[in-house]
């Protein structure tokens, strides 16, 4: 099946009425694109700009009364207030998901660690497959902040056989599942989103890993709380927004540092790196190994 594509760029005031009318041809419903301007890292986003509203109408033997009676609407929407042109594009059916699995590649992780599209074979049996659905939530491994929070993870972990992980803003699961892959006997794994603690459970499950990876929807302030079954770990991972992760600094994060234990911090990029380090040292924590991707920096503080 193709589809005809027809668009409008118009002001806020003037989306809603669009919308309505191109609602009544469009049997999937209509979507609408906005800017979004960010007032700081943390921010969340202010929606900004005009707004495009798009539909999509079958081809089929209708199409051109479909399309005239639309261009109808909008002539008569256009007596009460100006309406901007519609435009046109020929959209050609296909499945989506198959087509964009097809470049989603295995990728390859420090010494000996593979990030595995869930739906392939394992292609090279000397690496420790982490499954993952990459449509499932943020931290899919082909983000820098992941790749090189796993690199520092492989090290650690070389160095001595961890008990216990705790890792701060587990969204996919997917640093939580490595930990256990590389040898830790339990992670705590905790989100404030409760959807990314439902996704990291389902990634578990294609990685056939049960009870040894405890969930929960939290963060620094309810594990020091003593609301999950331990408050300290000599391992813990953070991936997250450097501003997130200073102000976490403020709520405990290396409380939750054992002794002689390490931190992994990434989601930093490069000129944030300095900050993240100060506010750890405030702490009582030492710098150690820092890696880069592009303008992408992991860091590792020990205690």
């Amino acid at each position: 099946m193709n589809w005809l594509e027809v668009s409008l760029t118009v002001n806020g005031e003037l989306a809603e009425s669009v919308a309505d009318v191109l609602a009544r041809f469009a049997p999937n419903g209509v979507m609408t694109e906005q800017g979004v301007r960010f007032v700081n890292d943390e921010d969340e986003g202010t929606a900004t700009g005009p707004i495009t509203v798009r539909a999509y109408l079958e081809v089929n033997d209708q199409l051109e009364e479909t399309r005239q009676k639309l261009e109808e609407s909008l002539f008569y929407l256009g007596m009460i207030t100006p309406v901007p042109i519609p435009t046109y594009k020929q959209i050609a059916d296909q499945n989506w998901m198959e087509a964009w699995k097809q470049h989603y590649k295995p990728i390859l992780i420090g010494e000996g660690l593979l990030i595995l599209p869930a739906w392939l074979d394992n292609p090279d049996p000397k690496r420790i497959p982490i499954k993952i659905d990459p449509g499932m939530a943020f931290g899919t491994g082909t983000h820098p902040t992941t790749q090189l929070c796993l690199e520092l993870m492989e090290i650690s972990t070389s160095h001595f056989p961890l008990s216990t992980v705790i890792d701060v803003g587990c969204g996919s699961g997917i640093l939580s599942i490595a930990a256990l892959k590389l040898g830790a006997k339990t992670v705590l794994g905790v989100d404030i989103d409760i959807e990314s603690v439902k996704n990291s459970r389902e990634n578990a499950d294609v990685n056939e890993v049960g009870e040894e990876l405890l969930l929960g929807q939290g963060s620094v302030t309810e594990v020091l709380a003593g609301q999950f079954a331990f408050k300290s770990a000599p391992l813990v991972v953070a991936n997250i927004l450097a501003p997130v992760l200073i102000r976490l600094f403020d709520a405990g994060l290396a409380d939750l540092v054992e002794p002689n234990g390490e931190i992994i911090l990434s989601g930093i990029l490069d000129h944030q790196a300095e900050n993240v380090i100060e506010a750890g040292q405030a702490k009582g924590l030492k710098r150690g190994e820092i890696r880069q991707m592009k303008d992408w920096v992991a860091i590792s503080m020990k205690k």
